[in-house]
């Protein structure tokens, strides 16, 4: 027999035979997967981004389908409406849930932070974090290299050329990137608010209320005076900095009146009515006899 004949033949048989192997062994190994996972992840957005808490929307489905209750669980890019449709494929129910939103809790701008080094390493926060303290009084601050930034595939933060600090935009949809990335833990997810409107203490700085001001302008200094001012309790004032839990802050404003430092941000608020001054009411002159002609008169007739 030809040796290129008994080579196909030899090779067709060991092909055929490690086919039925594999076959076999998938079959006996085959791991039955719910159809409804791919219907729910149809309807998720697809960013991958982690927000969730799982590594990708794949993830996230299944967790959806294999979770008795899903109340835990939420979709900060999908938001109320994409957990609704998840739900609904599941014949579940799902609170709905607030929206958040990323805040910055630092207001060292170049004015109120004045710098006193000057940091010439790799452009990288986590990087310039683990090199020493920052390029200002104030070693708990933003250091400006951007790395939020980066972080975010949704263009929702970027940084200010003026003030150093980043900006979070309002189609910021919450997944935590920026958080993650900053090495000084100075962003954080707070409620939106109604008509996206927020109170909270810009500053993470821990330092006594002395060494805080002199590093910069608007530290919280912990005086407590927002929290005596709090008529909800959503004022706590811990290792001399104060903090609004956006659970128990009803909007008032009347922490951000009395923050001699000006830490304390509101954001799309309406500027606050100033009442026009009331002018003193002139006294009235009482009329007497003297001044009084009639009164005169009728006392010569008499």
């Amino acid at each position: 027999m030809n040796v290129v004949v008994l080579t196909i033949l030899t090779l067709g048989i060991l092909g055929t035979v490690a086919a039925l192997v594999l076959y076999f062994v998938a079959q006996k190994f085959k791991v039955f997967e719910d159809p409804r996972i791919d219907q729910v992840e149809e309807v998720l957005p697809a960013a991958n981004c982690g927000g969730c808490g799982f590594p990708g929307c794949r993830a996230f489905a299944e967790a959806m389908v294999k979770s008795d209750d899903i109340s835990s669980l939420n979709c900060p890019v999908g938001g109320a409406e994409t957990m609704s449709a998840a739900a609904g494929i599941l014949g579940k129910e799902v609170a709905a849930a607030d929206p958040m939103i990323a805040v910055v809790r630092c207001n060292g701008t170049c004015d109120n932070r004045p710098k006193t080094n000057h940091y010439d390493g790799a452009t990288s926060c986590a990087v310039a974090a683990s090199l020493y303290g920052g390029d200002t009084g104030c070693s708990n601050g933003c250091l400006g290299c951007g790395d939020c930034v980066e972080a975010c595939t949704f263009d929702a933060i970027y940084m200010d050329d003026k003030t150093g600090l980043p900006v979070v935009k309002d189609n910021c949809v919450a997944c935590g990137a920026c958080v993650d990335a900053c090495p000084k833990d100075i962003i954080e997810l707070r409620k939106a608010g109604p008509k996206g409107r927020r109170i909270f203490v810009s500053c993470i700085n821990v330092a006594k209320g002395g060494v805080a001001k002199k590093a910069c302008k608007t530290a919280c200094i912990g005086c407590k005076k927002c929290q005596k001012e709090c008529p909800f309790d959503a004022i706590t004032v811990e290792n001399n900095l104060a903090y609004i839990d956006y659970t128990k802050c009803k909007l008032c404003r009347k922490c951000v009146a009395v923050c001699p430092t000006n830490a304390i941000h509101e954001i799309n608020f309406p500027p606050k009515k100033v009442k026009p001054a009331v002018a003193p009411a002139t006294p009235v002159k009482p009329v007497t006899s003297d001044n009084n002609p009639s009164s005169d008169n009728k006392n010569k007739e008499e």
